[in-house]
């Protein structure tokens, strides 16, 4: 069932790590439109904070800061309250998805702390995470999380 689209809006930001307060910050302030409960926002949050970092720390790893691309975070609310958050990048892509979704795997150097676990965490906060990635020009994840809305809870 096709559901109607209510309201969206479209983020774009330059992959640097201090626009990922932001982009948690939009995503929670878009989701609050219809009332959810505290729980669902932390929830988006952390999700987004994970895919956003994940274009800021890889898609454009061998970029320098002035060269770095832009993150594109597109925000959907749907009738019954279920949130699509989709974020874009034009980076170096993503060569095996199976692999990259596996918790612990990580293309971070071995000098560089990075658990690995930013899917693992996603998949747990949302109800559905797709990834799409082509190398050498980018990634795009989508999350869907169908929120409990405080009419939900009368």
């Amino acid at each position: 069932m096709k559901r109607k689209l209510l309201n969206e809006c479209v983020l774009r930001f330059p992959a640097l790590s201090r626009n990922e307060s932001i982009s948690r910050s939009a995503a929670a302030a878009f989701a609050a439109q219809c009332d959810p409960a505290a729980a669902d926002i932390a929830a988006v949050k952390i999700a987004v904070s994970e895919a956003v970092t994940n274009a800021v720390v890889h898609a454009y790893r061998d970029k320098p800061a002035e060269e770095k691309g832009i993150v594109e975070m597109t925000m959907r609310l749907y009738e019954g309250a279920l949130l699509k958050i989709i974020i874009k990048d034009k980076g170096r892509g993503i060569s095996d998805i199976d692999r990259a979704m596996k918790p612990e795997f990580t293309t971070a150097p071995e000098n560089e702390e990075r658990s690995g676990l930013g899917f693992t965490v996603m998949q747990s906060f949302m109800d559905s995470v797709k990834v799409r990635s082509t190398e050498g020009k980018g990634t795009s994840v989508t999350l869907e999380k169908q929120l409990s809305t405080y009419e939900d809870e009368k």
